[in-house]
């Protein structure tokens, strides 16, 4: 379905209504999140597709393990946790389409990689190399953006480029619940609005932005329904299982690609591990609190399904957990193996000429890498 893929997918793909709530309590926990009733074998997705979302949510989950223990080993630059997420991140970035345009979030390294990312390129980014920002030919994906919520006005026009060229293309822009607190979200909501823009806004709403609990970023029930003071709809869809996820998004997708506007989908879910590996969580949530989401794990639960409906078992279990380990090694070598990043390399690539006040900074800071070094550049 999509080039250069983690691991390919299949290209079957019908038509099913999403599985989603319009409305919810301004206070969310694990209760207020609809239980999953499908007890048989989704007749909507194909064998293929559920085997292929399991394998991915692995994947991303082992990678993210995989670059905190870089990280605390000192191989690696600050880092942003993805785990409890992963539902999201497959769920949303499979329901597009060739073409589509993603704009994520620097928390959004598994639907990066889903759209053709290289595994590589994104640990190359978490250890600050100028490659890790370099998107291959052919991939529709944004470059990450650390302030939170400044990639939406630019999602917002990459919709409305497309939909000047009459090109039939969607953009899926996501973010964090903390985004929705910021001008840019706003901004961005109102234009595609107005203009009618084909783009999904798809919100992580993973409970905390950093400390500050969604209760205290916002006095309406959901996230969701902001979407009504921008003229199109918001819908509120179970972060934690994949398949809502999916159906929400592509039918938003649909919809969008047929010049019916923007949708807001509130996807809630859980971050399990800190804000970024420099966020200390124990000081703003309890071990009761994660230990209630946890139960509900996102991966463990999915496998489980496929478990029950003669999908997935030990062995094929082991072999894919084989593979993934053998695309993490490979990729952690290319990092490892590219040269390290310059500190001079703070003043490249954005004047084609240094004003005077950046070239004495430079100049400043060669001289003490250089006196740090014994007096080699």
């Amino acid at each position: 379905m999509m080039s250069k893929k983690v691991d390919e997918a299949p290209t079957k793909m019908d038509e099913a209504s999403s599985m989603t709530q319009n409305t919810g309590d301004s206070t969310v926990n694990k209760e207020q999140i609809p239980a999953n009733p499908e007890t048989s074998v989704p007749q909507d997705v194909s064998p293929e597709l559920l085997q292929f979302f399991y394998k991915q949510m692995v994947f991303i989950r082992e990678f993210d393990r995989r670059l905190l223990r870089l990280q605390r080993a000192g191989r690696l630059g600050t880092y942003a946790p993805v785990e409890g997420q992963e539902a999201c991140q497959v769920g949303s970035a499979q329901a597009m389409r060739e073409g589509d345009f993603l704009v994520p979030t620097y928390r959004d390294s598994g639907a990066m990689m889903l759209r053709g990312f290289p595994v590589s390129s994104v640990l190359l980014y978490w250890n600050g190399r100028l490659e890790g920002l370099q998107i291959p030919a052919g991939v529709s994906v944004f470059p990450l953006a650390i302030p939170i919520a400044s990639q939406l006005p630019h999602a917002a026009g990459i919709a409305w480029a497309a939909k000047l060229q009459h090109k039939d293309q969607v953009t899926l822009a996501m973010f964090g619940d903390g985004a929705t607190s910021e001008g840019d979200f706003h901004e961005a909501m109102n234009f595609a609005g107005v203009f009618q823009l084909p783009m999904v806004f798809f919100c992580e709403n993973n409970q905390y932005a950093i400390s500050l609990p969604v209760s205290r970023q916002t006095a309406t029930e959901t996230l969701a329904e902001k979407a009504a003071a921008y003229g199109f709809s918001g819908q509120r869809v179970d972060g934690g299982d994949v398949l809502a996820v999916y159906r929400a998004v592509r039918d938003a997708i649909a919809k969008a690609a047929m010049g019916q506007g923007p949708t807001l989908i509130e996807a809630l879910t859980y971050r399990y591990g800190a804000h970024t590996t420099s966020d200390d969580p124990t000081k703003y949530r309890t071990e009761e609190e994660l230990a209630s989401w946890r139960q509900q794990d996102p991966v463990v639960s999915f496998g489980s399904r496929l478990r029950q409906w003669g999908l997935w078992g030990d062995a094929q279990e082991q072999q894919w957990q084989a593979q993934v380990q053998e695309k993490l090694i490979q990729a952690v070598a290319v990092m490892e193996g590219s040269p390290p990043a310059r500190p001079t390399d703070l003043f490249e690539h954005v004047y084609a000429q240094l004003p005077p006040r950046l070239r004495a900074q430079k100049a400043a800071l060669e001289k003490e890498v250089a006196q740090a070094r014994g007096g080699v550049q």
